[in-house]
């Protein structure tokens, strides 16, 4: 049950990643499939999980208020199943978090009205702390205790507004074996990649001398000349028997910009085939969509003063087409009860003008790529159909690595790469035996990602960036599902408390 007294636009909330089968309605992100909870007023989300055991997590869904309302959410094997893994000593969750000195709907309007960048963050946090490379809490951070031989499942998630993450602990391993609550092949490395909205589950082996060992995590940047957080957050692992005042030993952490170690991280992982919850990856596909994601602008309103670029605002696109949430209604009630005038289904299935995406020599403030129109379009699937779905990253601003993640569905990562998409050349890659699976994937900066999903879920399903100031800007796009034949594949009525508009 989410109560919402002390906020002053209202609220939505979201369970990142769990499916929302048949209950689209609880899904929670604003005017997409409810309106906001009002101040002082009180709505239960009611729904039921299966198919899924993992981390995940909840969080706020309007504007910037996630920043500090947020938590895990974890599903453990049903009775009598196990891990298909050793069974740890302990689990531990790990939420990786952005702080900023101020009111974060603040930080957000002050953006959205300047039509320039946020104000950047002034600390990480691990589960809430800073850590003592910061001033206001050197004598306070994280610490693990762990014994010597015992193994530990760390439950990794990454709150972030807009901050991506390399996460490493000082002389140790650790061994991926799920993300975004999907079963993945063991896979040993020494640093993690994370970014907002993923989560990964990781084995940490205390094999190490007895002593102190520094966790940090520090940023994952790639927008040339974009200001951004540059402090390091950490935490401290400490073994029993370790002396009181010994020195943590700090891990060697990778340069903001290395975008090589962030890629091999993040392409190196294969689903775990066969495993609990394991989903062949559908073969026929039904509908091929190939989207470009990336920045531009909007024109600054008469008679006023923009601190965007070349005195625009800042924007982004899918195709360009910037996404606009409805005011009037939910999109989810408007599809429900076929109300005309809120949304159009014309979402383009490609680009509408063929471009060298990823030149930024050609393309950085190319007029004619700079200005999508702001729009609220959608894409309209059949019950069932399979997608497949082509992402680009554009250099027309600036490269960058854009996390985007797709409500009400899981999806097979078949391919990354960089450069441009070429069928021809890159359809060798496609991994269809046993690629990983998420809800969350970072298209590489100046790159590409390729994923199918099948859409048997009805319902109104967002897919957006998690970078929130990229979503505030509009880069987005939504997938109505029609519903199926029979009434175990058909939506439900709206809850009789869902909050109104």
């Amino acid at each position: 049950m989410c109560k919402d007294s002390d906020l002053i636009t209202g609220d939505c909330m979201n369970r990142h990643g769990v499916f929302q089968k048949l209950s689209c309605w609880a899904d929670g992100p604003n005017m997409i499939t409810q309106c906001p909870i009002l101040p002082g007023n009180k709505y239960t989300y009611k729904f039921k999980i299966s198919g899924q055991e993992g981390t995940l997590w909840w969080h706020a869904h309007v504007s910037w208020l996630r920043a500090t309302v947020h938590g895990a959410l974890i599903i453990r094997p049903k009775s009598g199943h196990k891990y298909p893994f050793p069974k740890p000593h302990r689990e531990v969750t790990i939420i990786l978090g952005e702080w900023w000195n101020a009111n974060v709907m603040d930080v957000e309007d002050e953006a959205v009205t300047s039509g320039g960048l946020p104000n950047i963050s002034d600390a990480f946090t691990i589960n809430g702390w800073p850590g003592d490379l910061y001033p206001c809490s050197q004598n306070h951070m994280y610490k693990l205790k762990v014994e010597p031989g015992k193994t530990y499942l760390l439950r990794i998630v990454n709150t972030a507004l807009n901050g991506q993450l390399f996460y490493k602990i000082a002389n140790h391993n650790l061994t991926v074996v799920a993300v975004d609550a999907a079963y993945t092949k063991p896979y040993v490395s020494n640093i993690i990649m994370i970014a907002p909205g993923q989560t990964v589950d990781a084995l940490l082996v205390a094999d190490q001398d007895i002593g102190s060992y520094y966790m940090a995590a520090s940023p994952y940047s790639t927008s040339v000349g974009i200001p951004y957080d540059n402090t390091t957050t950490r935490g401290v692992v400490v073994y029993d028997g370790a002396p009181p005042i010994a020195t943590p030993l700090m891990p060697t952490l990778p340069a903001f910009n290395d975008t090589a170690t962030a890629y091999k991280f993040s392409s190196s992982l294969n689903g775990l085939k066969d495993g609990p919850h394991w989903a062949q990856v559908p073969k026929n596909v039904d509908y091929k969509m190939f989207v470009t994601v990336g920045l531009g602008f909007t024109p600054c309103e008469a008679n006023r003063t923009c601190l965007g670029p070349k005195g625009t605002k800042l924007s982004a696109s899918m195709n360009n087409q910037s996404f606009v949430p409805p005011k009037r209604m939910s999109l989810l009630q408007a599809f429900y009860s076929n109300v005309d005038g809120i949304y159009t289904t014309d979402f383009p299935a490609k680009p509408p003008i063929e471009f060298d995406y990823t030149n930024a020599t050609i393309n950085n403030y190319n007029p004619a790529f700079l200005f999508a129109p702001k729009v609220t379009k959608v894409t309209k699937l059949k019950f069932n159909s399979t997608v497949e779905m082509m992402l680009q990253n554009t250099a027309i601003i600036g490269v960058e690595n854009h996390p985007m993640h797709l409500h009400g569905s899981n999806f097979h990562v078949l391919a990354q790469g960089f450069g441009n998409y070429n069928p021809s050349k890159h359809r060798e890659m496609f991994n269809l035996v046993d690629p990983q699976i998420r809800n969350t994937i970072g298209v590489p900066a100046g790159g590409w990602a390729v994923i199918r999903f099948t859409a048997d879920n009805p319902g109104v399903w967002i897919m957006h960036c998690h970078l929130d100031s990229h979503l505030t800007y509009g880069l987005g796009t939504v997938f109505m599902v029609e519903n199926g034949p029979t009434p175990e594949t058909t939506l439900p009525l709206p809850p009789v408390d869902l909050p109104n508009c």
